[in-house]
Formats: C-alpha cells, structure tokens, sequence
C-alpha cells in the first residue's frame, strides 16, 4: 500500500490527472507543487491523508479550496500552498505583507482546525485562539467592478476639474492653494554644507 505520493513538476492542469488518486486510500503523504492546479482542483476522499502540498500552483479561491480539504480530507494536519495567489506573502506579491499573511493563517485555521504545520510553520496556541475567535472574519474579499456600484464607464475619464471646467472651450483657469512647510528632519541634502556657505 502506498503511503507516499509525489506528483511534483506534472505540469497538468486537467482534473482526470487526479482521478486515479481515489485507488490510493490509506494514502497519508500526498506532494502536488508545481504542478498548475487550480480553484477546479478536486481530490478524491482520502481519509489518511495527513500532509498536502500544493506549493507554486495557481489556486485563487482559498475558500473554495479549505471546504472541499475539509470535507475529502479529514485528518489532514500538515498544508502547504507558498506560491498560489490565495496565499498572500511577500515573496510572490509585493502588495502583500505579513499582517495580510496573518489573516490568511488565521482564516485557514478557521477552516481545518486540526491543523499542525501550515506552510512550514508550525501553529502556535495563539494562533489557534485567534482562529476560534476571529478567524471567520478573516477572510480577504475582492470586490467586483459590475456598473451597478457607480464605476465610471471605459469612455468617461477621470478628471480632478470641476464640471464646469470640464470642456475645452470653456476652460478657465483653476488656482489652489496647498499649506505646506518643509522642516527638513529627514533629508540629507544639506549634511556636507558648513554653516559659512550659508
């Protein structure tokens, strides 16, 4: 019986790669980086399966992904998914950082509570506490563009002028004024100036 299974480098992304994983159910290990899975990745019911690693994938939909784990995947304790686009770190997105990295591992807490090790990490208590008490909020949420929420349609463009300056015949000019006052704490500018070349 088969208790370890790498699929590493398949490079495929079509579902039938994963169907033959159902013959494999005392199966405790199971390796899938790399491999260009998905948010249609679908795993068989693997009741042993205890470690999972879906590392540089191109899984989207967190939410999605931990219910179905949940539900095929009972006593897993051990995941990893570094590299896919639902995992927010700063070494493949630069917008992120380690707070939204926090909430992720708190969302996914929420979501398999038996978890030992996610992303090579170990859960700490406080971790797991935060995850009992918080961690259903959690979860990042994209807003849509849809024209119903006031999004400026493709031909209108953004202007900061007022409605009546708008027009290019009838533009008239515009004068503002910003109170501003540089003290210079941080700026290294004038270190090699001596105070007689003032």
């Amino acid at each position: 019986m088969e208790k370890y299974l790498s699929l590493s480098g398949n490079h495929s992304s079509n579902k039938r790669s994963l169907e033959g994983l159902s013959a494999f159910g005392s199966l405790e290990e199971l390796i899938l980086d790399n491999n260009l899975l998905g948010n249609d990745l679908v795993l068989p019911g693997l009741p042993r399966l205890h470690t999972l690693t879906l590392n540089k994938n191109q899984i989207t939909d967190l939410e999605c992904l931990l219910d179905h784990l949940a539900e095929v995947t009972p006593a897993l304790e051990y995941l990893s998914l570094l590299g896919n686009v639902a995992c927010p770190n700063e070494l493949v997105n630069l917008e992120k950082d380690e707070e939204d990295y926090k909430r992720y591992r708190y969302f996914v807490l929420h979501k398999l509570p038996n978890l030992k090790f996610l992303d090579a990490r170990k859960v700490t208590k406080q971790e797991r506490e935060e995850a009992l008490v918080r961690g259903a909020f959690m979860k990042v949420v994209k807003l849509k563009a849809s024209s119903d929420c006031g999004a400026p349609s493709p031909k209108s463009h953004y202007t900061p002028l007022p409605s009546a300056s708008r027009e290019l015949t009838s533009h008239r000019g515009v004068l503002g004024k910003c109170h501003y006052v540089y003290y210079g704490k941080n700026s290294e500018g004038n270190r090699f100036i001596r105070d007689d070349q003032l």
